[in-house]
Formats: structure tokens, C-alpha cells, sequence
């Protein structure tokens, strides 16, 4: 994992193995022709975290860099401090694990929001009828942490941080792919996990095959 170590995600808490997951999935997304060819860029959300830790990371791929690494909320039936239990199901107030494309931006209650096309079925396809967005909130802060030693919870939408919110928004925007990380114990299994296409469709980006 050479762009692992490249990126300096060592130092930013990230565990090797869950950015391993995120970028098979991000390629094999990309050999679907599901990702934007002028944005590679992957958000990475770690929900094995606290939520008093940042634990999502925004990473251009194409250019080896972190963009953003910062606080991310969890559903109110998730969990307290750690999130525990996700869901697919209307109503569940709950967060769901795997792989998401980002669609378009909108003006909603929260501000500037975007939504998540979530693409595994049992896990998170339901994130467009539950209005899962991703969004600003003021509970996802510092401040918030230190008051109540966890960070504030949504109904199932990865919120950010105010301040940053609309950035990472336009950033991820437009058939970028968003990762949620299973925490250990929680079952999750994806067909986006697949190695062998992955594989395809990095050595092409790579310039090390044919298309």
C-alpha cells in the first residue's frame, strides 16, 4: 500500500487495512464507470472510531494528498459515543454502512446538503427515500465534545462541522465515492470488494494496462 504511506495517512489514525477496503471499492466503482474521471477523489468515514475523534478523511486519490480529515456524526440509534447498530430501514434514525456515490447539491434545512446514491443492497440503498445527505450541523464540534464527552448525533446523515461543511460538499460533490466503515463485529459484506477488478481498473489508471 505504497499510497498509503505516500498520502501520510499513518499519522492521521487511519488503519491500513480500512483505507485498503475503501480503495478497492473506489476502483471497482470507477471500473463500472461510476466514479467522475475529472474528481477521484474518496471520503472515507471510520465508524470503529469515537465519535470525539475525526474520523472522516476526504483523499484525492489522483493526487496522493489528504483534503480534509475531520469530526463526522453518527444516527441517534446508532449508538452513544461509538457507533454500534446501522440500518437501511426508513425511520430507523440509524447510519448505514458501505459504499455511496455523491450525487447533486441542494439548499435544504441544513444549508447547502448533498445527496448519496448508496449502491449495497441490504446495507444502504435505502439512503435516498431515508433523505440521508450529507450536511452541516452545529452539534458536530469541539465544543459539543467537551459539553457532553460525545459528539452530536443526527438521524442517520453523515453530518460535518459547520465551518467546513460547505467546502467538503463541494469537494465530494458530482460521482465522487464515500465510504462508511463497518466497526469489528458489525456483519458487512459488499461485491465492491471484489480484488480482481479492482485491480483492472487501478493498473489502468495507472497507465499499466490496456483499456
Amino acid at each position: 500500500m505504497q499510497t498509503y504511506v505516500q498520502i501520510g495517512l499513518t499519522a492521521t489514525g487511519m488503519p491500513m487495512d480500512v483505507y485498503r477496503e475503501a480503495l478497492v471499492g473506489f476502483y471497482n466503482l470507477q471500473q463500472r464507470g461510476l466514479v467522475s474521471a475529472q474528481r477521484q477523489v474518496l471520503t472515507i468515514i471510520d465508524f470503529s472510531r469515537s465519535s470525539r475523534l475525526k474520523r472522516l478523511w476526504v483523499v484525492d486519490v489522483k493526487q496522493r494528498r489528504v483534503l480534509f480529515h475531520t469530526l463526522v456524526a453518527h444516527g441517534k440509534n446508532t449508538g452513544e459515543e461509538f457507533a454500534s447498530a446501522f440500518s437501511n430501514q426508513n425511520g430507523s434514525e440509524m447510519s448505514s454502512l458501505g459504499f455511496y456515490v455523491t450525487g447533486n447539491t441542494y439548499s435544504g434545512k441544513h444549508g447547502l446538503s448533498l445527496k448519496l446514491n448508496g449502491l449495497d443492497p441490504g446495507y444502504n440503498t435505502n439512503a435516498g427515500t431515508r433523505a440521508v445527505v450529507v450536511h452541516g450541523a452545529e452539534y458536530v464540534c469541539e465544543e459539543f465534545v467537551r459539553q457532553h464527552g460525545r459528539l452530536g448525533r443526527s438521524q442517520g446523515c453523515p453530518a460535518l462541522p459547520m465551518q467546513q461543511s460547505s467546502a467538503i460538499i463541494q469537494a465530494i460533490k458530482g460521482h465522487t465515492v464515500v465510504y462508511a466503515h463497518a466497526p469489528r463485529g458489525v456483519r458487512y459484506q459488499s461485491e465492491l470488494q471484489q480484488l480482481d477488478p479492482a485491480l483492472v481498473a487501478f493498473a489502468q489508471s495507472a497507465g499499466l494496462a490496456e483499456d
